[in-house]
């Protein structure tokens, strides 16, 4: 029952750090210049630089959210259950990067990039979203990876293996050997 415990509560804390992360991206990304005519809103620039901005301030804020939650997962599971916290960092992760990516598309308050270009044309900021998908996987991937790394630093430092014969020489002091005995 602890270890459901354990994962849900993991998963709801990554998931209200999604909002904030949304909130965050929302803040940081720049928003592409779309245009207004007859038959709608359309990407005024298609080789605009601020969809590929989006993607890797999204990346930037999810992985940085995604390595502070790793540290944090492994030094609280240190007391137990650790499979549980490395679970709900998993599932935790993709949920706060959706619930990010939920956010930050209705919330519009990052900078505008938009230039008038001439009177024939109203340009305005359009709303966030992502080109690049495999970004959303940057929190859990990052959260997951660090759990892992401090673990194995951590069991390296440790293990048995480290000290070989128990942490003694095997061939005694250093002093003992004499020069002319070879």
């Amino acid at each position: 029952m602890r270890h459901a415990r354990d994962f849900a509560v993991t998963v709801l804390v990554l998931g209200l750090l999604g909002v904030v992360a949304g909130v965050l991206w929302s803040l940081l990304a720049p928003r592409p210049p779309y245009a207004m005519t007859g038959q709608g809103p359309f990407l005024a620039d298609p080789s605009t630089q601020a969809l590929i901005a989006a993607d890797g301030w999204f990346a930037a804020v999810t992985g940085a959210v995604g390595l502070a939650c790793g540290a944090v997962g492994y030094s609280l599971s240190r007391s137990g259950r650790p499979l549980a916290v490395v679970l709900g960092l998993a599932g935790g992760g993709l949920l706060g990067s959706y619930l990010a990516l939920l956010v930050g598309r209705v919330v519009n308050l990052g900078p505008a990039n938009v230039t008038a270009s001439g009177k024939t044309m109203s340009l305005f900021p359009g709303p966030l979203d992502l080109t690049a998908h495999g970004v959303m996987y940057a929190w859990p991937t990052l959260a997951v990876g660090l759990f892992f790394a401090l673990e194995g630093i951590a069991g390296y430092r440790d293990s048995p293996l480290r000290r070989p014969f128990g942490g003694q020489d095997p061939y005694g002091p250093l002093s003992s050997y004499d020069i002319s005995d070879r």
